[in-house]
């Protein structure tokens, strides 16, 4: 094995724990999910004296579905995944912290081969029905002998209720673990939705910006179960951003075991569905806003609203622009009620708009109006709102119907302290 280079040394303070993000939730109450186990152990990929390896076991007959980064510098995982997911079952999921496994070429396939043949042959399953995942620093060989060795222990404390721990074990520079849940019908079928995420940096929407897992007894085919995953990150994942990076590891995947027994549904339109849906798709954004409110640095959740654009798909590419707009994103952190540099961000993202139809308002203050300065603006509520942890930002076009809302957070020294010694 060669010596690890110097620069590449884990640094002292990336080694400590980051403080907590003033925008964090508590973990919610957790349950079980009929069908899945879940473990968390320390392999020493990375870091010490923490878990950094979760493994999952799904019951015999579950099916999957997943989203994942359109990062053209893929990992080894996510190739891994892409073609695993060619087949409709899953009874396995290894996700690793401090090591992306991206960028090492023939090794990265290797070390994902070997770690599901070795996982696949302690719960006796097929090799592509073992999903991995890693996360972490790039360009680094991922120490696979250290997870295998660490699978045993991993098996055995595999539990109904390790989904807190399994939130914990994949985090990287997260201060903290996220997870939410839901308790729905499908005709009449209790049934159950619960998932775990991990993110802080290098997210931007193009899934997935991060590595997210859910999982549900409800009992849905794979074709469904994919149509209703895409949508939801359509409208959660992939309408966040915190740097406007997207990582090159990342995924999005739903696991259904099916012991609900509810009656299936074939259509993904179905009305029985409507409830199930919903509830999804409120678990998946409530997910992605948690990855932005840990945003690393972050002290504010920032909402922008687009309305009045030429289309649906223009107002979402102007509000990321707006949200990804280092100007607009330091006014926010310096609580400054800047909009000239929402107007800025506006004109310079390449869609239709017109400065005399432009509108702007802040925390619900209309500040511009049809490309001039609301008469007798009073910045005074603006001002106030600046100083809140959440903001709410609106630009109407008036152009035409399209609307879209994205998320983000503002841009600290914070962002720059810990990505300047991530590695170094």
């Amino acid at each position: 094995m060669q010596p690890r280079l110097p620069h590449l040394q884990r640094s002292k303070t990336m080694a400590k724990p980051l403080p907590v993000s003033p925008l964090a939730r508590p973990l919610p109450d957790l349950a079980t999910i009929a069908g899945v186990r879940l473990s968390a152990v320390a392999a020493g990929v990375r870091y010490q004296g923490r878990t950094d390896l979760m493994l999952a076991e799904f019951v015999p007959g579950t099916v999957a579905a997943g989203v994942y980064t359109k990062n053209a510098c893929p990992g080894a995982p996510v190739l891994w995944c892409r073609e695993a997911l060619t087949t409709p079952y899953a009874r396995a999921l290894l996700v690793n912290a401090g090591n992306a496994n991206v960028f090492t070429g023939r090794a990265g396939i290797q070390a994902c081969e070997d770690c599901a043949d070795a996982t696949a042959q302690l719960l006796d399953c097929p090799p592509q029905d073992v999903f991995l995942a890693s996360t972490g620093v790039i360009g680094e060989k991922l120490p696979q002998d250290r997870i295998i060795a660490a699978l045993p222990a991993a098996k055995a404390e595999l539990e109904d209720n390790g989904w807190a721990d399994a939130a914990r074990a994949i985090m990287t520079t997260d201060t903290f673990p996220k997870a939410a849940r839901r308790d729905v019908k499908i005709n009449g079928t209790p049934v159950r939705i619960q998932g775990i995420a991990k993110g802080s940096g290098m997210v931007a929407p193009d899934m997935a910006t991060m590595l997210a897992y859910v999982a549900t007894d409800a009992k849905l085919p794979q074709n469904v179960l994919q149509s209703l995953l895409a949508s939801g990150c359509a409208q959660s994942f992939n309408s966040i951003t915190v740097d406007s990076d997207t990582s090159t590891s990342d995924m999005l995947m739903i696991f259904a075991t099916g012991l609900a027994d509810n009656p299936e549904v074939d259509d993904v339109n179905d009305p029985a569905l409507a409830e199930f849906t919903l509830a999804l798709n409120d678990l998946l954004l409530e997910l992605a806003l948690m990855v932005v409110r840990d945003g690393e640095g972050a002290t504010k959740l920032v909402r922008i609203a687009v309305t009045g654009a030429d289309s649906n798909l223009s107002a979402h590419r102007i509000a990321l622009c707006i949200a990804n707009s280092p100007l607009v994103k330091t006014a926010i952190a310096g609580e400054d009620a800047n909009w000239g540099r929402v107007v800025m961000a506006v004109g310079k993202s390449g869609e239709p708009a017109d400065r005399d139809r432009l509108s702007v308002a802040i925390g619900g203050t209309w500040i511009a109006k049809d490309g001039g300065v609301v008469e007798n603006y009073d910045e005074a509520p603006v001002v106030a709102h600046m100083k809140g942890q959440e903001i709410e930002i609106a630009v109407d076009l008036g152009l035409g119907d399209g609307e879209a809302r994205v998320w983000t957070c503002d841009l600290t020294h914070g962002y720059i302290d810990i990505n300047g010694s991530y590695r170094s």
